[in-house]
């Protein structure tokens, strides 16, 4: 698999980012969807808006946010499955809008697609 980067969507795409994805629920404030070069932008791999509110990005409440996050993208498993395949033969970027670079929904999603099983 190739290495799946975690990036705020506000920094500067870059060539090496390989397929750019935004993890956010709703769009980043100040930036069009032309400076932010996506390739795709899946909000069902976002936290929910009630788990996003409870979180509140409070440092913490993220080994909670952590659990609960995990437990939502359980519904998600053939997305998930898309995107760790797509890994296989791209580099991947996930994207968030979070100031926080250490707590937040990238973090969590990163360690979730690196740690599925290869033969999924």
């Amino acid at each position: 698999m190739k290495p799946i980067q975690i990036k705020r969507v506000y920094d500067t795409p870059s060539k090496s980012d390989g397929y750019r994805i935004l993890i956010d629920r709703i769009w980043p404030r100040g930036v069009s969807k032309e400076e932010a070069k996506l390739d795709d932008w899946n909000k069902d791999l976002a936290p929910s808006t009630e788990l996003r509110k409870w979180f509140d990005h409070d440092p913490e409440k993220f080994d909670d946010f952590s659990n609960k996050y995990k437990k939502e993208l359980k519904d998600q498993s053939e997305v998930l499955k898309e995107l760790r395949q797509k890994a296989k033969d791209q580099k991947v970027t996930l994207l968030y809008g979070a100031k926080d670079t250490a707590h937040n929904q990238a973090v969590v999603l990163k360690e979730i697609l690196e740690g599925l099983d290869a033969s999924s």
